[in-house]
């Protein structure tokens, strides 16, 4: 996991749900914490775009309901500055499930996602249709 060049907002915090957009069999996430969150006393851990987070599936399958997997962040709707200026935002909230290696649990990834996933997990990027 690298260092971004940019600082997402940070918009999702625990108890947000997602929708996780591979074919691992979950269909919607929430969050239940943030890795690597450092923040002050008493405050929500936040997430955004490239963070990885824990979560619970509440949608899905048989064999992954109710099971707690770890997800990288790869959309958010809350628009957020890039350091060339430009301001990026999504339709909706999305996930995908990754493993201890950060390798995708799917093989395909349906839809758009930010260019700052790539960044950090390449090999997130290497199974995505489209890269914005």
């Amino acid at each position: 996991m690298k260092a971004l060049p940019t600082n997402p907002t940070k918009a999702l915090s625990v108890g947000s749900q997602l929708n996780c957009i591979d074919n691992s069999g979950a269909k919607v996430l929430e969050i239940i914490a943030v890795r690597g969150y450092k923040g002050k006393r008493r405050a929500k851990p936040r997430a955004g775009v490239a963070t990885l987070v824990m979560c619970k599936v509440i949608k899905g399958s048989e064999k992954v309901r109710k099971q707690v997997f770890k997800a990288v962040i790869v959309r958010q709707k809350k628009e957020y500055r890039r350091s060339n200026g430009m301001r990026i935002k999504f339709e909706d909230n999305a996930a995908v499930l990754v493993d201890d290696k950060f390798e995708s649990r799917g093989t395909l990834i349906k839809g758009p996602i930010a260019k700052e996933v790539v960044q950090r997990f390449p090999i997130i990027g290497k199974i995505a249709s489209t890269v914005v």
